[in-house]
């Protein structure tokens, strides 16, 4: 399949499905996410979002439909311009935060991306309001600062599409303004993000769009109001 060339759209999806067996998780989603935006994708349970977080990302493929991530059509081939933030941490819990971090700059090493291109350790854990000092295993943390030694190590690669699976799910409110802090910088540096959420009024002052899921498909795709009852 040929690339797909668009400078203004991070994702674009056409008539995608995705089946497991008879049940369809995804069915016939076309939708656009343009570049520099951030996306809060809501719905119930089973209505699709996590599986479609995780097909963006290359992890699974369409079982029909064209699929385009930051302009070609092989997702597997943009990975490391994306983030994924899914719900396992994928941290080490014996480990410190610091040692994650050098561990997963490692992996990025051993699969031929620069390590020049990356955030060091301390940088990026100060973004998230961690300090690197912390001599702490992170099997010890609370939950919130552990979604944020997450979020630090998806951040390491600098991607320039990030998918975040429930980022708020089970995090205190100061852990979340620090973790929105972080993706209020990124959206201003037009990074896209995608993230899906059941608290969207912790999202919303950095939505430029609200999309709603219902079984397998996006029912809505409408631009988010600010505080101030303008669009974002």
């Amino acid at each position: 399949m040929s690339s797909v060339v668009n400078t203004t759209h991070a994702v674009q999806l056409h008539e995608v499905s995705k089946l497991y067996g008879s049940f369809a998780a995804l069915r016939k989603v076309t939708a656009e996410f343009a570049v520099g935006k951030c996306y809060v994708i809501l719905g119930q349970n089973g209505a699709g979002k996590s599986t479609l977080l995780r097909l963006i990302a290359g992890l699974i493929r369409p079982s029909f439909g064209i699929c385009s991530i930051l302009g070609s059509a092989e997702a597997g081939t943009m990975r490391h311009s994306i983030g994924y933030l899914s719900h396992a941490s994928m941290l080490y819990d014996e480990l410190t935060a610091m040692e994650n971090l050098r561990y997963s700059a490692r992996l990025y090493e051993d699969n031929s991306h620069s390590t020049t291109s990356l955030w060091q350790p301390e940088q990026v854990l100060a973004m998230v309001g961690l300090d690197a000092r912390l001599d702490r295993p992170v099997g010890k943390f609370s939950q919130g600062m552990r979604q944020r030694a997450a979020l630090a190590r998806v951040l390491m690669a600098k991607p320039e599409l990030l998918l975040l699976d429930e980022p708020f799910s089970n995090v205190d409110l100061a852990s979340s303004a620090q973790m929105l802090r972080v993706l209020a910088e990124l959206r201003a540096a037009r990074k896209t993000i995608l993230l899906t959420t059941h608290q969207p009024e912790l999202a919303r002052p950095i939505a430029d769009f609200i999309c709603t899921m219902h079984e397998g498909q996006i029912v809505s795709l409408e631009p988010a109001q600010s505080p101030e009852g303008r669009s974002a």
